[in-house]
């Protein structure tokens, strides 16, 4: 008869369980960290993407991270809220912009015709100065006898306070001037002035200088001189008091839109 012998039993798990376990830990741990690494700071990237979009490099290229407020992003854009300061402007925003500043500059024009004619009409001088608003700008009038002796270019004490003001005017506007100088078709031959070329750019010369000089902030670059002698009268060279007429010098306060313009004066 056959002893039975008795086996032992095995305290736990059995060992295939130990090595499945190991190997489930492993692939848990693993997915871990795939998913630890897909997770992104949110806060963090944003705060990234917007140091970024702040460059002119990605100026037009939009944020990776979608917001989570989208309509508060739109209403930010159109208030201009989330202006780039290294954007460039689009043409129509830069034509917008033109078209203001030309507004102002006609607006200015405008508001200095009206002081001029109120000078005009306050110390009498309406005679011998006129004052006009036309395509080009502002034109002032001065006859001879108000700025020069006949033959001559050095100003005359009576203008000097008409010509003080229209310094002052010009400092509230920032326009270019022209400075026309014009003669009567008397032809004028003398050792300073040998034809009456010489003779009408000196005299636009010399109320540009006076402006000037008693104006100091006003920039000289702003103003141009121009010697037209005898080619341009405003009344045919037939008596003396259409001679007077065309002995003149106008000042044209230009209006931006003709200055910018390709149009060319009459001759």
């Amino acid at each position: 008869m056959k002893r039975r012998v008795k086996k032992n039993k095995q305290n736990g798990n059995p060992k295939w369980m130990t090595t499945y376990a190991d190997m489930i830990t492993l692939i848990l741990v693993f997915f871990i960290l795939l998913f630890s690494m897909s997770q992104i700071n949110l806060d963090k990237f944003e705060a990234i993407a917007e140091s970024f979009r702040n460059r002119m490099v990605l100026d037009f290229y939009p944020s990776a991270v979608e917001n989570k407020h989208p309509t508060e992003q739109t209403k930010m854009k159109e208030n201009g809220e989330m202006g780039n300061e290294f954007e460039i402007p689009d043409e129509n925003s830069l034509e917008l912009a033109e078209d203001e500043i030309n507004k102002e500059k006609e607006k200015g024009l405008e508001e200095l015709k009206e002081e001029i004619d109120e000078y005009l009409e306050e110390n009498d001088l309406g005679d011998i100065i006129s004052a006009t608003q036309s395509e080009r700008g502002v034109v002032l009038i001065l006859e001879e006898q108000l700025l020069f002796e006949t033959s001559q270019a050095e100003i005359l004490d009576g203008a000097k306070p008409f010509l003080s003001k229209v310094g002052t005017l010009l400092e509230n506007i920032p326009n270019f001037v022209k400075v026309e100088g014009h003669t009567d078709n008397r032809q004028i031959s003398t050792f300073r002035y040998p034809s009456n070329w010489e003779l009408s750019a000196a005299r636009a010369g010399s109320v540009i200088r006076y402006v000037i000089d008693h104006t100091p902030s006003l920039d000289p670059k702003r103003f141009t001189a121009v010697a037209y002698g005898e080619t341009r009268p405003v009344v045919p060279n037939d008596s003396e008091e259409n001679w007077s007429k065309n002995r003149r010098v106008e000042i044209v306060i230009l209006d931006p839109e003709y200055g910018n313009s390709t149009k060319k004066e009459p001759l």
